[in-house]
């Protein structure tokens, strides 16, 4: 299958130990993008029916896949290397996220939302090492209503939560949404992307409107007795509602 190569790398200091950022690329994935699992050893299962090419702990891992049917549409290899050096006697990390492959249609496009989910991503990894790391998340992800993937899909979203137009990063705000009040601090906000932390949660919404898909949410839920089903449908009918 032809197609256009592409490559985002991301390099940044944590302040987190090399286990800890290993641990978050390997067996904590919940806690800031999505469950993912990793077969421990070179050659072995990954990701997107992918195979870990380098399993190094916890100092390298890299994973591949090209297999179009368990890949996202439009997009025929992916290539993901993490690097984590200690630094500052081990009490930080420098890290160098690296991710790489072919998009097979709307190349631009294509490059342009995974780019910028990167920086969304890599945000929300920062957040879970500074105030969940180590802890287990429950994962919700929904996708919005086809409604919302017009030009102000997103922007409704945000009124609808009583964002504030001048809350921007680092602002507390209180919101009312699927049917829970949120004592949240903004900790990441773009025309594509929102991002709120609570004392037991992170949650993310993405404009992915902006790139000819539907508006979506997710929420790394870290309570001790989160109610995952409950929390799931409640989002689900508080999107619908807003979209109809």
């Amino acid at each position: 299958m032809s197609g256009k190569e592409f490559e985002i790398v991301r390099e940044f200091e944590v302040g987190s130990s090399q286990q800890e950022v290993w641990d978050a690329f390997t067996t904590g994935t919940g806690g800031w993008l999505w469950p993912m699992e990793y077969e421990p050893r070179e050659g072995g299962a990954g990701p997107f029916g992918g195979v870990v090419t380098v399993w190094d702990p916890p100092r390298r891992l890299a994973v591949r896949s090209d297999d179009p049917d368990a890949l996202p549409p439009r997009q025929s290899l992916n290539r993901l290397v993490h690097e984590i050096e200690p630094r500052d006697g081990g009490r930080r990390c420098w890290v160098r996220y690296a991710h790489s492959g072919t998009f097979t249609a709307d190349w631009a496009n294509q490059y342009e939302a995974a780019a910028r989910h990167t920086d969304f991503h890599l945000h929300t990894l920062r957040e879970y090492l500074t105030y969940f790391a180590g802890r287990p998340a429950s994962f919700i992800a929904l996708e919005a209503p086809a409604a919302s993937a017009t030009p102000d899909g997103f922007a409704k979203l945000a009124r609808e939560l009583g964002l504030p137009v001048d809350a921007w990063e680092g602002a507390r705000v209180r919101l009312s949404a699927a049917g829970a009040e949120l004592d949240a601090v903004v900790d990441f906000r773009t025309p594509h992307f929102i991002g709120l932390r609570t004392d037991d949660a992170l949650h993310r919404f993405f404009g992915r409107n902006h790139f000819g898909g539907p508006v979506g949410v997710t929420l790394h839920d870290f309570a001790p007795q989160a109610d995952a089903k409950g929390t799931e449908i409640a989002w689900h009918d508080w999107l619908t509602r807003l979209y109809a």
